[in-house]
């Protein structure tokens, strides 16, 4: 049942609109899933046994960097949405493709700063502080590789079927999932690792 043709084509029908209060839901219940880890990071941060502290092998070079991507992902994300909003659909899929080649910059940036850790001996099973954090940021990091391929789903859609009800409504969803994951990243940033390595 369409609602009204003034709204954005993502909110036309009451089914899109349920939809999207549907996922704010869900991103509450995710919001109380990284409050939990960082709660047990928080209990855990200076629980290092004979492991390194965070301030050992945190490397401010690889969080900026991965900073920067997310963020600016977030960004192009925006641009993404307004852009179909606009009707536009070659600079949409631009723009999502940019945002999902950061996140893939992103996990690499990651997945290299995990095999450092690996290397200089700070494992999972060497501390409880080890092993919060890297929970921690494997579940972010995990939540970004299923962002990266629902937003190529996503682009193959649009570009087989253009935008529709159904597609600027995933589109529109993705992208508050995308937000999200960057709003956990700022506090992951500012509460892991500028925090570690004071």
């Amino acid at each position: 049942m369409k609602i009204n043709d003034s709204l954005p084509l993502e909110y036309r029908t009451e089914e899109n609109s349920n939809k999207i209060f549907g996922f704010w839901l869900f991103l509450g219940a995710e919001i109380v899933l990284f409050s939990t880890l960082f709660a047990v990071y928080f209990t855990l941060w200076n629980r290092t046994g004979n492991g390194p502290t965070g301030k050992e092998i945190f490397e401010v070079g690889g969080v900026i960097w991965e900073t920067l991507l997310l963020l600016t992902s977030s960004f192009t994300c925006g641009l993404g949405i307004h852009a179909m909003r606009l009707n536009l659909k070659k600079p949409m899929m631009v723009f999502f493709g940019i945002t999902l080649l950061m996140g893939l910059g992103f996990l690499g940036i990651e997945i290299t700063e995990f095999v450092n850790y690996v290397h200089e001996g700070a494992t999972l099973q060497t501390s409880a502080f080890l092993s919060s954090l890297f929970v921690l940021l494997g579940t972010h990091g995990l939540h970004v590789t299923m962002g990266i391929l629902w937003g190529a789903a996503i682009l193959l859609q649009v570009n087989r079927q253009g935008f529709t009800d159904e597609t600027a409504n995933k589109s529109f969803i993705f992208s508050l999932y995308w937000h999200f994951l960057d709003v956990v990243w700022i506090f992951i940033f500012s509460f892991v690792y500028l925090k570690g390595l004071m």
